[in-house]
């Protein structure tokens, strides 16, 4: 009972199950899209696809990463206790539960329409293909922001079996968005991705890494504004901005100081920025 209760706990740190926040900023962006291309009224199987459908998908995502990260996770401060790492659970294993979580997830998918199943091809392939980024791309972030926002153009898709330019605006956005956030999280690791020569764009910015996550951030939300006068939102989608915006600066406010646990604060705090934005545009429906 002992190691069933062991083997458990490790597959659920393999899938990152504890901490949800990768769950949630992958989740959003769905969310504000689905609502949008459903004019509000999202359809509560459509709803209940894309939720499980992320929650798999991230899941799976996160044990493909640690299977091509484990010879470097352990010279990291922060991932140098993960299952595959530790021994505690074998490579083998790893495989096994991303096959059985992404063949869960295409089951999930085959019950949408034939265009949203045709986008999630790309979909898997950016999943499994972004862990090996980081070792030649100088900004793997924003391959993660295309990876996290692709439930954008596949929400589109499977509500008007068709994608608007409108979606692709926000996947321009949500790479804006993911430059930030990751950025923030990527300077906690800047002094070991530099060590063990892993790409990000912590690392790229130099320097100026405050100033281009802000710059990111400023991005993100013009783009988000621009989508707003173009689908002629309500005030209160616009006051979501605003509250957004401030905080982006309050994220300044920690990640100014370069201190690796106020930048994880910083990263972790961008799912009250997205959830502020997903509130602002279920209420415009209203």
């Amino acid at each position: 009972m002992i190691n069933i209760r062991k083997n458990l706990d490790a597959y659920l740190r393999l899938m990152r199950l504890d901490k949800p926040i990768g769950i949630f900023l992958l989740l959003w962006p769905t969310l504000w899209a689905l609502w949008i291309a459903s004019n509000g009224i999202p359809n509560s199987k459509l709803l209940c696809i894309f939720i499980l459908g992320t929650v798999l998908m991230r899941s799976a995502g996160c044990v493909l990463n640690d299977i091509a990260d484990r010879k470097f996770d352990g010279s990291v401060l922060r991932t140098k206790h993960r299952p595959l790492v530790t021994g505690e659970l074998k490579v083998k294993q790893a495989y096994a539960l991303s096959i059985v979580l992404s063949l869960i997830a295409f089951l999930l998918v085959l019950q949408l329409n034939t265009t949203a199943i045709l986008l999630s091809i790309p979909a898997l392939g950016l999943a499994v293909s972004y862990p090996y980024f980081k070792r030649f791309f100088p900004f793997p972030q924003a391959y993660l922001g295309i990876a996290f926002g692709f439930g954008i153009p596949m929400a589109f898709a499977a509500v008007n079996a068709q994608v608007p330019n409108i979606a692709w605006l926000m996947l321009l956005a949500n790479i804006c968005w993911a430059l930030a956030y990751d950025s923030a999280y990527a300077m906690v690791d800047k002094p070991y991705d530099l060590k063990i020569g892993i790409h990000s764009s912590a690392i790229s910015f130099g320097r100026h890494e405050v100033a281009m996550i802000m710059l990111c951030y400023a991005l993100f939300l013009s783009l988000m504004l621009w989508l707003g006068c173009l689908l002629q939102m309500h005030a209160i989608y616009f006051i979501a901005l605003i509250l957004a915006a401030g905080l982006s600066v309050y994220h300044y406010s920690l990640i100014r100081t370069r201190q690796p646990d106020l930048c994880f604060r910083a990263f972790l705090h961008n799912n009250w920025l997205g959830l502020i934005i997903f509130v602002g545009i279920v209420l415009n429906f209203r």
